[in-house]
C-alpha cells in the first residue's frame, strides 16, 4: 500500500521493499543467526548478491586481488535491483571501499571497521577502540586507513584459536559452534591483557556477529559488529515512521 496522502510512485526498480543490498562472498560455511550471510539475521527484507571467485582464503589472505571488477558487477546488479545501500561480507573488503562508493551511485558500507573511528568518539578520555579480527596478519595498515581507521589502533586476530579461522578462511563444511566461540573470548581476554586502556570492542569480521553478546557479556565492555553498523546504516536508508 502506498503511503497515505501519496497519489503516485516512483517506479525503476524491479524490488520493491528491500533498501540493503549484500555482497556475498562465494562460500559454503555454515551460516547462522547473527552472520551477515544468514537472512534470519535481519529484522528487515535485504537483497543478496554472491561475487563469483570471491573465497574467503582470497579476500582475506591476498587482498582480494583481481576482484574489484567483480565486485562492482555485483553492485550494479543489486542496485538495478532496488538496492539504496550496499554493504558486505568481509570487513577486508574496505580496501574497496572508495572504488565500490564512487562506481555504485548509492551509499557504500564495506566494512564493519568503518565503526571504529566512531566507537572511539564515543569514549571517555584515556580510552581506546580495538579490533578484533579474524587474521590479524593479514589485517594490513592499508585496511584500516581505507576504512578510516587509526592504524595505530589495537588490533587482535583469532588466527591463534583452534577453530573459528579454520573453519571460516578454509570454508569448512562443518563449524563447531561452541569452539569458535571459545576462540572470540580468548581473543578478547588477550585484547584486554595487550592493551589495558580498552574501552568497546569492535569485531572486524561479518561471521562473528552470532557471538557478539557472549563477548560483550565476558569482557563487560560494548562490541560492535556488522549487524550494528548495517542496522544503523539501513535506519538512514528507510527512517521508521512515527
Amino acid at each position: 500500500m502506498a503511503d497515505k496522502g501519496t497519489e503516485s510512485m516512483q517506479g525503476g526498480k524491479s524490488v520493491y521493499g528491500a533498501r540493503l543490498g549484500i555482497l556475498m562472498l562465494e562460500t559454503r560455511f555454515p551460516r547462522f543467526p547473527g552472520d551477515v550471510g544468514n537472512a534470519h539475521t535481519w529484522p528487515f527484507p535485504v537483497l543478496y548478491k554472491v561475487v563469483r571467485g570471491a573465497s574467503s582464503e582470497r579476500v582475506v589472505c591476498q587482498k582480494a586481488d583481481g576482484l574489484l571488477d567483480a565486485f562492482k558487477e555485483a553492485a550494479t546488479e543489486l542496485v538495478s535491483l532496488g538496492a539504496d545501500g550496499i554493504t558486505t561480507t568481509c570487513g577486508f573488503l574496505s580496501l574497496f571501499q572508495d572504488e565500490l562508493a564512487a562506481h555504485a551511485g548509492v551509499p557504500v558500507a564495506t566494512s564493519s571497521l568503518m565503526q571504529a573511528p566512531f566507537v572511539q568518539r564515543l569514549l571517555p578520555p584515556g580510552k581506546r577502540v580495538g579490533i578484533i579480527t579474524i587474521s590479524a596478519e593479514a589485517l594490513t595498515e592499508e585496511h584500516l586507513i581505507k576504512a578510516g581507521v587509526d592504524p595505530s589502533t589495537p588490533v587482535v586476530g583469532t588466527e591463534g584459536g583452534k577453530e573459528f579461522t579454520r573453519a571460516i578462511v578454509g570454508d569448512a563444511l562443518e563449524l563447531d559452534i561452541a569452539a569458535a566461540e571459545r576462540d572470540i573470548l580468548d581473543a578478547g581476554e588477550a585484547l584486554l591483557r595487550q592493551f589495558d586502556d580498552i574501552g568497546a570492542i569492535v569485531l572486524e569480521c561479518t561471521n562473528m556477529g552470532p557471538f557478539s553478546r557472549s563477548l560483550a557479556a565476558h569482557v563487560k565492555l560494548p562490541v560492535f559488529d556488522i549487524v550494528s553498523f548495517a542496522s544503523w546504516f539501513h535506519a538512514g536508508l528507510s527512517p521508521r515512521r512515527f
